[in-house]
């Protein structure tokens, strides 16, 4: 299978740990590790 290939990409339900908006994540959230949706994580995203 092609790594690059995502449509068979599991996702999970999370809730962004800036903003409260429900998002959806391509990884099972840890417990006490932020969780951000896409636009929150563009401002904490590290260049």
């Amino acid at each position: 299978m092609d790594n690059r290939d995502r449509g068979d990409r599991e996702f999970f339900d999370a809730v962004c740990s800036d903003c409260g908006q429900p998002c959806k994540v391509p990884f099972k959230p840890t417990e006490g590790r932020p969780i951000y949706c896409r636009d929150c994580f563009k401002k904490h995203r590290k260049f």
